[in-house]
């Protein structure tokens, strides 16, 4: 059985297009078709449907892809094994990852990353909605949210403390609150998904649903919100550390500490071995954060 027709038919199961899977391997629609063809006759089953907008995989197919997929990691992790030691991994990593994190945090890293990887080719996408791996065809996805999603393997690349802030500006106007529930007389930034907050005080834990007139689905704009004195908020360090520097922001309620098991993952589909990209990517990005991360350290 052909590696490459593995990779072929693999890249098909995720793009849904055999022209735009071969693309990616440097193969015209053509030979792509044709070593489709080979594969499905090496198995003697029909693998894939084809129409003439799009392909989608049979019953048969379904079944194929883990193993086709396990085998691939096993010849890569194979070949990684083999190799003189210091064999760098190739191929393309394709990552998906949260939009602020990921202009703030990782483009600024990928110079050095792929400096340290130059057999890797990086397909970067950044998005604010939890996308599907398996079926958007990604190696990993970087993830600061609760996880719910068992069938994933996720490992830790650093810790995400979140804090309440707001300016110097709006805190002169309308005074700092005392407590937790003196929130709920202040103007509130909200981030969409994020609407109630739990706090560890003396008395136990205090959960409070702030409101407020300002409401965005970005976190970098509820920041600059805060920043412009609109109303206070609660962030993670990892958006607000250098305005916090800049004496932009200020740190309250810092003597109720938000309960929180919020952390910076990176999360693959569960397979047997990992393949040696993903973890180039993994053992990269957990020293290149710190422990702590130097968003905090640097607060």
């Amino acid at each position: 059985m052909n590696v490459e027709h593995l990779k072929l038919f693999v890249r098909i199961a995720a793009t849904h297009n055999i022209s735009a899977a071969g693309a990616e391997l440097g193969l015209s629609a053509a030979v792509s078709s044709a070593h489709i063809n080979k594969l499905e006759d090496a198995l003697g089953v029909r693998l894939i449907h084809r129409t003439t907008r799009k392909v989608s995989l049979t019953e048969e197919g379904l079944a194929f892809l883990p193993h086709a997929e396990e085998v691939l990691e096993s010849v890569e992790a194979a070949r990684a094994a083999v190799g003189a030691g210091s064999a760098l991994p190739t191929g393309t990593l394709r990552v998906s990852a949260p939009a602020s994190f990921g202009r703030m945090h990782l483009i600024p890293a990928f110079q050095q990353f792929m400096s340290e990887n130059m057999g890797l080719t990086v397909d970067f996408r950044l998005s604010d909605s939890i996308v599907d791996l398996v079926e958007g065809g990604f190696d990993i996805a970087i993830r600061n949210a609760e996880l719910k999603d068992s069938t994933l393997v996720a490992r830790k690349l650093a810790s995400d403390r979140r804090i309440v802030c707001a300016s110097p500006d709006y805190l002169a106007k309308f005074g700092k609150p005392v407590d937790p529930d003196d929130l709920l007389n202040h103007q509130f930034l909200q981030l969409a998904g994020l609407e109630s907050f739990t706090f560890v005080t003396d008395k136990g834990e205090v959960t409070i649903k702030p409101r407020g007139a300002f409401k965005a689905d970005n976190g970098e704009a509820v920041r600059d919100a805060c920043v412009h004195g609109l109303g206070i908020t609660v962030s993670s360090t990892w958006c607000v550390y250098e305005h916090l520097k800049r004496g932009e922001l200020v740190e309250i309620l810092s003597d109720y500490p938000l309960k929180s098991q919020s952390a910076v993952w990176a999360v693959y589909p569960s397979s047997r071995l990992l393949a040696p990209k993903v973890r180039a990517f993994i053992d990269f990005f957990s020293n290149y954060f710190g422990t702590p991360p130097y968003w905090d350290s640097n607060t």
